[in-house]
């Protein structure tokens, strides 16, 4: 049933993309905001309970609708796996800007490309060079790639494996919405947060992405330049502040032979890269502190859609004979 839920979710996504500024992210944030303004008092104990209620709950109800639908129809908790994993997972809920900045690219409007690149990552794109707009947008595309399909995939899988329906596929998103939401109110002016709430939610994220971030390395290493993908994730993880993050990055930078990292340009997710430099210039000082390969070229774009469709078609053979191997036994 996992096979089918993940193949018509994406599928159905495809030819009917959730829409910029739907009800259901609307809804969420409406939820996290509530959660906080509700249950958090400012200590230790009540960043659990907010992250409980934010997080949990939410993967509960799922988990319960789906016993009360499988008691009677098979079909109908189908149908129910494919609707939750529709919200949850899939590429056009963030490609849309990717595919934007790609034609702006193309187009040679970079100015474009820079102000869709600070809509999308709420930084200031305005002075970056063309090197360090290159490099964000695969990176966060790199990211969100990640996060909207393949962590999304592999708690579903697991977690369905045991009866638990979609619940592993709303626990993580939620995990990963949460640490989010909180990371940007608290850099938001006269939105104080509590810490502590913050802290434990990208703790908790950061756990439950431990090994699927290592899952996406290894998908794209296996589907691209596999001894250069290896050496990278070895050398340079340790680039990026957050280790899931730089396992990814470095990995899928060697499969195709592109540099990442590096020196990051005022006023761009300087909590990101170890190598952050306030002012730093210009493309000169980009491959001080980043990985091997190329400077990132429009054409990087490509392969780095390439790559992830690779890796999706990996894993999604992976889980047919799994799924194949289970009903013949």
């Amino acid at each position: 049933m996992s096979f089918f839920a993940v193949l018509f979710a994406l599928l159905i996504e495809q030819f009917k993309p959730l829409p910029r500024g739907n009800v259901v992210h609307d809804s969420l944030t409406g939820w996290m905001r509530w959660t906080g303004r509700n249950f958090d008092a400012g200590r230790d104990r009540h960043a659990w309970v907010v992250w409980c209620i934010t997080a949990l709950v939410p993967a509960l109800i799922a988990w319960g609708v789906y016993v009360a639908i499988a008691h009677f129809s098979l079909l109908l908790a189908l149908f129910w796996n494919v609707a939750v994993l529709y919200l949850t997972l899939g590429f056009r809920q963030f490609s849309h800007y990717f595919t934007d900045i790609r034609d702006a690219l193309d187009r040679s409007d970079e100015a474009e490309a820079r102000r869709l690149l600070s809509e999308w990552r709420h930084l200031d794109a305005s002075e970056l060079p063309r090197t360090e707009l290159l490099r964000h947008v695969i990176e966060h595309s790199l990211l969100a790639a990640h996060r909207h399909v393949f962590g999304v995939f592999f708690w579903f899988v697991l977690m369905s494996s045991f009866g638990f329906g979609p619940a592993g596929a709303v626990l993580y998103r939620m995990a990963e919405y949460a640490s989010r939401y909180w990371a940007f109110k608290s850099r938001t002016i006269d939105a104080p947060v509590n810490d502590r709430l913050m802290a434990l939610s990208q703790r908790l994220f950061n756990g439950l992405d431990f090994v699927p971030a290592r899952l996406t390395a290894f998908g794209f290493a296996v589907v691209g330049n596999f001894e250069e993908s290896v050496t990278c994730w070895r050398r340079d993880a340790g680039l990026w502040k957050h280790p899931n993050e730089g396992i990814i990055l470095a990995a899928a930078a060697g499969a195709v032979g592109v540099q990442l990292g590096g020196s990051a340009a005022p006023g761009v997710t300087p909590d990101r890269s170890k190598t952050f430099e306030a002012g730093a210039q210009a493309d000169a000082a980009f491959a001080e502190g980043s990985t091997t390969g190329l400077p990132p070229e429009p054409g990087h774009l490509r392969s780095i859609v390439g790559l992830v469709w690779r890796s999706v078609v990996l894993w999604m053979l992976l889980l047919a004979l799994l799924s194949l191997a289970n009903l013949v036994g």
